[in-house]
């Protein structure tokens, strides 16, 4: 039976967001694994959702997605430095792997920068979640 995994991905950018989960989707069914995709309104909300996820018992893992844009206000720095520490704290209370695949730029090009060419975020957070899963196995 091939394993499930779960997107939490914020949508506040749509198509940032579209093109995220199409980068970790790829990854995920290329290891043969079952993908869920949960859409929540930003990224401020991931840790919740991917807490919903991992406690579910339905999930070998997350993959968190989404993007946060510098504006002219602290908001950029509250809402990345949440979302990384309420994603990190369900991974260490839960065991459930859960990747920080959130785009944290000052601009929409370094965004877009970062969804193809050399690197592509959505990618590596599922590469991310794989690996960890993986990690799990071996040492239980």
């Amino acid at each position: 039976m091939a394993d499930r995994y779960a997107i939490a991905v914020g949508t506040f950018y749509e198509d940032l967001a579209a093109r995220l989960i199409e980068g970790a989707r790829r990854v995920f069914e290329a290891a043969e694994g079952e993908v869920v995709v949960h859409e929540v309104p930003g990224a401020f909300e991931l840790p919740l959702a991917a807490r919903y996820c991992a406690v579910s018992g339905r999930y070998a893992g997350v993959a968190c997605l989404g993007a946060v844009i510098r504006g002219e206000t602290d908001h950029y720095e509250y809402v990345c430095s949440q979302a990384a520490a309420g994603i990190a704290r369900v991974s260490l209370d839960t065991g459930v792997p859960c990747s920080f695949g959130v785009l944290t730029v000052a601009t929409r090009d370094q965004a877009l920068a970062r969804l193809g060419g050399k690197r592509h975020q959505g990618e590596d957070a599922a590469r991310a979640v794989l690996r960890m899963v993986e990690l799990r196995r071996e040492l239980a």
